[in-house]
């Protein structure tokens, strides 16, 4: 195998694996490259972050260096190879976990490893050894008949990561290995991927999430096909030192946001529980807390930077700074009115299995509820029922005051659905798609075609009318999706993963709207794996083995969590916490369907069916 040259051209460096040196790439048809002049040395026993906003770069960066797609200018070698000569050596000893990975859900976990053994080469007593190690690894070993279809998310990413490693490569290769994975997944993904670098083997880590970005020892910041910052993420975190804020609120989070948000000295800002944390201009700038509706006595708290409040504001801050789609909606309710959605004594089983075991709360007017819970622990199926989408095998949904069961078409009218995985139709272009759903909702004439103009505007989907939302970039999937679910004006909203997968730019884009949507009545249920946006909502209700385990506002659930040896835990060290804490009080429950050791719901005899 041919040496690797270190970046300065003195002679051969082991340790190199992969250097880029003013890398350009240019798609036929596009108006700026997608890659312009980028440089970055990637080595052994190393994590380098590869994070950026939706369309930055980062997908495309690594199809290159997985030897997947041809450059147009600059230099490239991995592992010593030039990927458009030698693609075949890079594809012997590089892992490659694409962002739509490649596994066949009508195949087990075994057989979808037995095709990447085989396409590898893999075989004999090496692919016993190896087989053997993976599932160990990823703790999927009780798992291997079961369809890769049938997995919770946070296991079809660790089945997804074996097969990437079936060869035992040298160079990692992940594209947003977690996305829409929960966090103790999270941190189970992480663990395996420290473990491997301790092996000395070499990982790019594309990632949403920039808690772990900060985790990795380097990382590469892309925007718009350029590098804006390439090194340790605690360099870029220090740009910010001086600047971060926190105003301790006991109500109006949400309201002193907004306008905080549209002063010209905050360049972000975002709802931490009961405070809301602010990033200023420069270090000079600051703001009187009561001319943005904060409380009497409210004062500003000096924080610890992150590396998120960094990336945010070398992109420039919050553009968005206020939401247009709330001033279009006409829903003038107002927050009175009591409750809105209603969930009493949601069971819903499948055979012998329970999904969900006896889930009772209620959301009132206005209220943001967040629904969490670990992969596979039901809060999906509960999300499902209470849209009407799912019939309960016992209990009662009702929005709005319509009884699900016995007039759900009337109900879903005032209804707006975002769902997990896109409700669109992956054929049909943007305006093929808003006016396909302006007509599912009801709209026709002047009023349809008024609806689909705005929602292109609002969402700036313009640049892609005529593109099908298959070719779409996830960010502006999501813009599509939820432009699709509002264009009605509907009084309640049900959002699953609203923001699964897309960049923190877009998710406090997004978050704006849903504010501004609260503000005017609109009553919200949401599910997410971002556990810094649970902080938005006014109450949680916590969903694990199908029960719901906690109901609470963020900081009486961190108030639960806390302990000695974590006096101010985070949403996620909350979250991780009250599932663990359960587990250790409920040992003898049934872990036949597990996530890495954690249930999905029992096993138990189900109830008799009600009549439907």
């Amino acid at each position: 195998m041919p040496d690797a040259t270190n970046t300065n051209g003195s002679g051969p460096d082991h340790d190199s694996l992969v250097q880029v040196r003013d890398l350009t790439m240019r798609f036929d048809g596009a108006g700026r490259p997608a890659l312009d002049k980028i440089s970055v040395e990637i080595r052994a026993g190393s994590v380098i972050g590869l994070v950026g906003p939706d369309g930055a770069g980062k997908t495309t960066l690594i199809r290159i260096l997985a030897g997947l797609l041809h450059w147009t200018e600059g230099e490239v070698r991995v592992l010593g190879y030039d990927p458009r000569k030698d693609p075949e050596q890079i594809h012997l000893r590089t892992g490659y976990m694409p962002q739509r990975f490649g596994l066949y859900e009508d195949l087990s976990v075994e057989q979808n490893l037995d095709l990447y053994a085989d396409l590898r080469g893999v075989s004999g007593n090496e692919r016993t050894e190896r087989f053997k190690r993976l599932l160990e690894f990823t703790a999927l070993r009780p798992f291997t008949k079961r369809q890769a279809g049938r997995l919770s998310g946070g296991m079809k990413q660790k089945l997804g990561l074996a097969c990437a490693l079936i060869s035992k490569p040298t160079l990692l290769l992940l594209d947003e290995p977690s996305v829409g994975v929960d966090p103790i997944s999270r941190r189970e993904l992480w663990r395996m991927v420290q473990e491997l670098v301790r092996e000395n083997i070499g990982v790019v880590w594309s990632t949403a999430y920039l808690d772990e970005a900060e985790l990795c020892q380097s990382v590469a910041l892309l925007n718009e096909g350029q590098k804006l910052f390439d090194g340790p993420p605690a360099d870029l975190t220090r740009r910010v030192q001086s600047r971060t804020f926190a105003i301790e609120l006991h109500g109006g989070q949400r309201a002193v946001l907004s306008k905080a948000l549209k002063l010209p000295q905050v360049i972000d800002g975002v709802v931490q529980g009961r405070s809301v944390r602010l990033v200023f201009r420069s270090e000079s700038e600051r703001l009187n807390p009561a001319e943005i509706g904060a409380e009497p006595g409210a004062g500003l708290k000096p924080v610890s930077p992150r590396f998120e409040d960094a990336f945010v504001d070398i992109l420039g801050g919050v553009t968005e700074k206020e939401s247009h789609l709330a001033r279009r909606m006409r829903i003038g309710n107002g927050t009175n009115g009591g409750a809105v959605i209603e969930a009493e004594g949601l069971t819903k089983h499948f055979g012998t299995f329970v999904a969900t075991d006896n889930i009772s709360f209620s959301v009132q007017r206005g209220e943001i509820f967040g629904l969490l819970g670990p992969n596979g622990a039901g809060k999906s199926t509960t999300f499902k029922m209470l849209c009407g989408l799912l019939v309960p095998s016992a209990g009662r949904a009702s929005v709005a005051g319509f009884d699900l069961q016995k007039v759900g078409s009337q109900a879903r009218n005032r209804l707006g659905y975002m769902a997990q995985k896109f409700s669109l139709y992956g054929d049909l272009s943007v305006q093929h798609n808003l006016e396909f759903f302006s007509g599912i909702y009801g709209l026709d004439g002047a009023r349809s075609r008024e609806a689909v103009r705005d929602m292109i505007e609002i969402f700036a989907l313009g640049p892609y009318v005529n593109t099908t939302s298959r070719e779409l970039p996830l960010g502006f999937k999501q813009r599509l999706a939820m432009a699709c679910a509002l264009m009605h004006e509907p009084e309640v909203l049900f959002l699953d993963e609203p923001t699964s997968g897309v960049d923190p730019i877009t998710r406090r884009e997004f978050w704006g709207h849903i504010n501004s949507m609260v503000e005017k009545g609109v009553t919200v249920l949401v599910t997410t794996h971002f556990m810094d946006e649970a902080e938005y909502c006014d109450r949680i209700a916590l969903i694990y083995r199908g029960r719901m385990i906690a109901l609470g506002h963020p900081d009486e659930l961190k108030k639960g969590a806390r302990t000695p040896a974590l006096q101010d835990p985070s949403m996620e060290d909350t979250f991780v916490a009250l599932i663990r804490r359960f587990d250790e009080n409920n040992p003898d429950l049934s872990d036949a369907v597990s996530s890495g050791g954690r249930s999905a719901g029992t096993l138990r005899k189900p109830k008799q069916e009600r009549p439907q």
